[in-house]
């Protein structure tokens, strides 16, 4: 068994790893690096076994996605710990000790990120994780550094060990034994927000979750499926619904879950008047679709978390009040 392996899933992807993947091996000198390949058309698994003889290689025989993709890669390897690693993000030098050295220090955390930096501007947060994620009372993600669509220069504001609501799935350390418990990523999202599932499953089980800011890494955003494309609407939408619908306690469920339609359909309307229609179309198919397939999903008996929450709506407070950095939301989010 290897102490830790960083696991990193990727699709047509080729070109980022020509790039990225040297960075990774020479930024994880006591990692075991694995590249799973979800049935890419572009050469990535040939050019994999031909370049990096010494990256194990996992050939998944169909596109399972994020969430299938990793549990059938993570099936197959042995570690106390795993790195799960999005093929667009570049490390940097010591990057990894930070996240290992604090699980081994701190029982309770069953799972760590670090700092999420834009690739192309490197003095800013990136979207997919910033400082640590956290969630509104309707399943509305946001993060320290990013509300919405409002994305914070880093000059340090968050540079403290806090723990946070989930971690993003682009950089998350977790430990072997907290994954197998928790029975990995729900297939049934596909991609995206699946990692904030299984985090909340992973509250329901008593441990926390930690940002390490010490630890640093640089995220392209959208190296599989751009924010642009209405696919990813469709998966955040729906995806959102499935999360609800999973982990709300079932006295506050359905009121949660209308109210949160509610707001999608103001989301809607934002589309609509941005040029965006393509997106609208999504946003319905999404709550048809959840509608149609709830009754599939692995609902558990569950509770609010008591961290990392913020009591209110997210949306309300940004659209409304103008609260639109995280450090204007502090005093309102469940320590």
């Amino acid at each position: 068994m290897h102490h830790s392996a960083v696991v990193i899933l990727n699709y047509n992807t080729r070109s980022l790893l020509e790039e990225l993947l040297p960075k990774v091996i020479e930024h994880s000198p006591d990692s075991h690096i694995v590249l799973a390949d979800n049935a890419s058309t572009d050469g990535s698994a040939e050019f994999i076994s031909g370049q990096f003889p010494n990256v194990q290689l996992i050939k998944i025989p169909s596109n399972l996605g994020f969430a299938g993709g990793y549990n059938y890669a993570l099936k197959q390897v042995q570690a106390k710990y795993y790195v799960l690693l999005n093929s667009d993000v570049e490390t940097s030098p010591n990057w990894l000790n930070p996240l290992i050295n604090h699980l081994e220090n701190n029982d309770n955390t069953a799972a760590v990120q670090p700092k999420i930096k834009d690739y192309y501007r490197r003095d800013y947060f990136e979207y997919a994780g910033a400082c640590g994620g956290f969630i509104d009372k309707f399943g509305f993600p946001f993060c320290r550094g990013r509300i919405f669509g409002n994305i914070e220069k880093d000059t340090g504001q968050y540079n403290s060990n806090i723990p946070i609501f989930w971690a993003t799935g682009a950089a998350l350390c977790i430990r072997s034994k907290v994954w197998e418990e928790a029975g990995g990523l729900d297939e049934m999202f596909f991609a995206h927000m699946e990692e904030i599932d299984l985090c909340w499953r992973i509250h329901n089980m008593g441990h926390q979750i930690y940002c390490l800011p010490e630890s640093t890494v640089y995220h392209m955003g959208g190296g599989t499926l751009s924010n642009l494309n209405p696919r990813k609407t469709f998966l955040n939408f729906r995806n959102g619904l499935y999360m609800l619908h999973k982990n709300v306690p079932q006295n506050s469920r359905n009121k949660i879950i209308f109210i949160r339609k509610a707001l999608d359909g103001l989301a809607a309307i934002l589309f609509l008047f941005t040029g965006k229609a393509s997106h609208v179309r999504q946003i319905y198919k999404a709550h048809i679709a959840f509608e149609k397939t709830k009754h599939l999903l692995a609902v558990s008996d569950s509770k609010l978390p008591t961290s990392g929450v913020l009591n209110k709506s997210l949306a309300k407070e940004y659209f409304l009040f103008g609260r639109k950095v995280f450090s204007s939301l502090r005093i309102y989010i469940i320590k």
